[in-house]
């Protein structure tokens, strides 16, 4: 009897201490139950209206300005979403770089900065380039590298004649390069030649009035035909004189 007992206590046993282990193995693998303090809702913190930012350089200069018409900040992941973002960076001896979107939003340590939907980037022209225009709809910006990017569709422009189209981008600011990575289509006219007038030689002062010249209506004067009469031959004039000399009347005396 006694030996019957115990072979049936033990399988009972072994039962139950599989069951207590699958109870713990279950409650280990079951993930946490959320919390209902809000830390894990995706809530902003704090709203701000029509900020404005502006950072500087070591030596003062300002180095970019970002603005926006709203920012979220979120506590859960540190993120803050942008609305209407506008961005200008700008360069000691290099042209300034405006970039703005529908939508935005920027890391927690503030290194990327995103843009979203009508994407517009404009560079401002210099004395051998005409201004440049970018328009995507994403694009990536590293304000401290001066570099953004892009994997979507982007359309350049830069003066009345030159479009490029092409998908994916680097643009880099410090070395004033574009790199297109496939699909690249370049439509380019060359400008025309702008024909200069030669200036007169006749230079006027300031404030002077010059007068046309009246034309005189006196005619000039007449070339002299008078001419010294050619000499006659001498026998000529003997005849003459002889002939003078017979027709002649010699006075008559009177006694």
């Amino acid at each position: 009897m006694q030996g019957r007992s115990n072979t049936i206590l033990f399988p009972l046993a072994v039962l139950g201490l599989l069951a207590l282990l699958t109870l713990w193995i279950d409650r280990t693998v079951q993930p946490p139950e959320p919390r209902v303090d809000g830390n894990t809702r995706h809530d902003p913190d704090y709203v701000l209206n029509n900020f404005v930012t502006t950072k500087t350089d070591t030596a003062g200069n300002i180095s970019h300005v970002l603005k926006a018409t709203e920012m979220r900040h979120y506590p859960d992941d540190d993120s803050t979403e942008l609305e209407n973002p506008h961005f200008t960076q700008y360069g000691v001896g290099k042209p300034s770089t405006m970039i703005e979107g529908k939508r935005g939003s920027v890391s927690s340590n503030g290194e990327i900065v995103k843009f979203y939907d009508d994407v517009r980037v404009v560079r401002q022209a210099t004395a051998d380039r005409e201004e440049m225009t970018l328009t995507t709809d994403y694009l990536e910006v590293e304000p401290k590298r001066e570099v953004a990017k892009t994997n979507r569709p982007v359309v350049i422009t830069q003066g009345p004649k030159t479009v490029v189209r092409a998908v994916g981008m680097v643009y880099d600011k410090k070395s004033q390069t574009i790199q297109l990575n496939k699909r690249v289509r370049t439509h380019y006219e060359k400008p025309a030649v702008r024909k200069t007038s030669k200036p007169s030689k006749t230079k006027a002062s300031a404030g002077a009035s010059v007068k046309p010249v009246p034309k005189s209506s006196a005619k000039p004067a007449a070339k002299s035909t008078d001419r010294t009469p050619a000499r006659q031959p001498a026998s000529s004039t003997k005849q003459s004189k002889s002939s003078a000399s017979k027709n002649a009347k010699l006075p008559t005396q009177t006694k």
